[in-house]
């Protein structure tokens, strides 16, 4: 297969870290990696560092908002970055998200004429539904965000269960089911590295550990885990929790565990960005704690996987996608005590969440390196079927719109390309003018010297003239005393 030049656009990126981010980093560092080449193009961050990828970021300008959702909020309408991006020879655009990245792509396609795949991984009902309250706001929101989708070529989700929320959102497009991975690779690491990394908290050994990594936010099912963990301690059983992750929700969650009487037992650490560090985590753990039924694939859970660390999910939910109950994960049903007993019921049979670790990590774990592979192999499609022309036109009033965007961007970026042409133009006149003034004033300075050396020669040769006939005077003048003298003598 030619190698591919891929687009990837998402809304986060390092130092904004999410699902979706470590995905679209994922992405490019495998296609870069050997595949073919990828640039990212995301919103700009005052403090990243892009020089830790292997591969080219764009940055396009943004708005803090992160005060709000928790990201900045891109502008994508850029006709530097568009211009840009329009002499990198892409054959083909992913998005990773339907906002912004997505509007993007739209404008982006107007430019280069190639396909967009859009990736849906995050069940946007629930974020519009949490920034909007207004019911009529969140259907027109819901419609805007499935038109958007709509556009683009091919759309891709990371499982069923996202299709059926795309589905519920008004989709009515096809789709395809392409999974994530994870960058971890399949095993655990050694007892004194966990222990080592783990450091620094009551983790008595034979006290059951469950474990938490992710955003603290509510609708993550973090409010089941905390309210079975205080029945858990009524009941008696000893046990310890850890959550690793930042997020809006974080303090309420924090208050709400020591309001519990957890706080002897239950810990949080911020985000952590070291990836062994976090596997350490996993591999120190008993269990892993994941009622969500908001995430579309639950990285996490994979990521767990990969260490040997069985999960504890919500039955139905996208997280629980192609796992067995009681074989490599432990389903219940989505409250606190469904949970509550089956936390009771494991911290007895420890080595039944062992044998559950051990089976997650042959059935559950997919690397990235497998997941981007294939994903790679399936643009090839995709842009095959683009220039075949087997994809819908894009005819609708918004499609229009990004063709006015398209458009606009470059009147835009010709514009600057005029101005920066006379400025460049000026400057180089102002250079020339600079470097003749100079070259005249050389000249001038050249012939002020060549005539002073000769007025000083003059100068010298009448002095030596004077001299010389000064001393012909006193000469002759001496000759005439002589004379003078000789002649007074003979009259004597």
């Amino acid at each position: 297969m030619e190698k591919l030049n891929v687009c990837l656009i998402n809304d986060s990126f390092p130092p904004a870290i999410d699902g979706v981010a470590n995905a679209v980093v994922n992405y490019g560092r495998i296609i870069s990696g050997g595949l073919g080449s990828a640039s990212v193009v995301t919103p700009y961050y005052p403090d990243a560092d892009d020089s830790v990828f292997g591969f080219p970021v764009i940055r396009y300008p943004s708005i803090d908002t992160t005060k709000f959702v928790g990201y900045r909020a891109g502008v994508p309408f850029s006709a530097d970055v568009m211009r840009q991006l329009e002499v990198s020879d892409f054959d083909i655009i992913h998005s990773h998200c339907p906002l912004t990245s997505t509007l993007f792509a739209r404008t982006l396609r107007e430019r280069l004429n190639i396909p967009i795949v859009m990736t849906y991984h995050t069940k946007f009902d629930i974020d519009i539904a949490n920034a909007v309250k207004s019911r009529v706001l969140q259907a027109e929101a819901a419609k805007l965000l499935v038109e958007n989708i709509s556009a683009c070529d091919e759309v891709w989700t990371v499982s069923r269960g996202a299709g059926e929320n795309l589905r519920k959102l008004g989709y009515a497009g096809s789709y395809t089911v392409v999974p994530n991975g994870v960058d971890f690779p399949r095993g655990r690491v050694s007892a004194d590295a966990s222990e080592a990394a783990c450091a620094g908290y009551d983790l008595p050994k034979g006290v059951p550990l469950f474990l938490f990594v992710g955003r603290m936010m509510w609708y993550k099912g973090i409010r089941i885990i905390l309210d079975a963990l205080a029945g858990l301690k009524a009941d008696g059983t000893d046990f310890r929790m850890v959550f690793i992750g930042g997020g809006g929700d974080k303090e309420e969650i924090v208050s709400c565990a020591e309001e519990l009487g957890l706080g002897d037992r239950v810990f949080f650490t911020d985000p952590i960005r070291d990836r062994d560090i976090i596997r350490a985590w996993y591999c120190r753990a008993d269990l892993f704690l994941f009622p969500s039924t908001f995430d579309t694939n639950g990285l996490v859970v994979r990521e767990a996987a990969a260490c040997g660390l069985a999960s504890v999910l919500v039955a139905g939910s996208c997280a629980a996608e192609d796992s067995a109950d009681g074989e490599d994960s432990f389903l219940i049903e989505e409250n606190a005590e469904s949970m509550r007993r089956m936390l009771k019921r494991l911290c007895a049979e420890p080595e039944r969440m062992k044998a559950a670790g051990a089976k997650a990590m042959e059935s559950l774990y997919i690397s990235w390196e497998d997941s981007v592979r294939h994903a790679y192999g399936m643009y090839g499609t995709v842009i095959e079927n683009y220039r075949s022309g087997l994809y819908p036109a894009h005819e609708t009033p918004g499609d229009d719109m990004f063709r006015w965007a398209s458009d606009t961007l470059e009147s835009v970026s010709r514009r600057k390309e005029f101005l920066r042409y006379v400025q460049e133009g000026f400057l180089r006149e102002q250079q020339r003018y600079h470097e003749e003034s100079e070259a005249d004033a050389e000249r001038i300075r050249s012939l002020l010297q060549e005539r002073k050396e000769r007025l000083q020669s003059l100068i010298e040769d009448g002095e030596n003239k004077v001299r010389s006939d000064i001393e012909s005077a006193k000469a002759s003048f001496r000759e005439t005393l002589d004379d003078i003298s000789r002649f007074m003598d003979r009259y004597k």
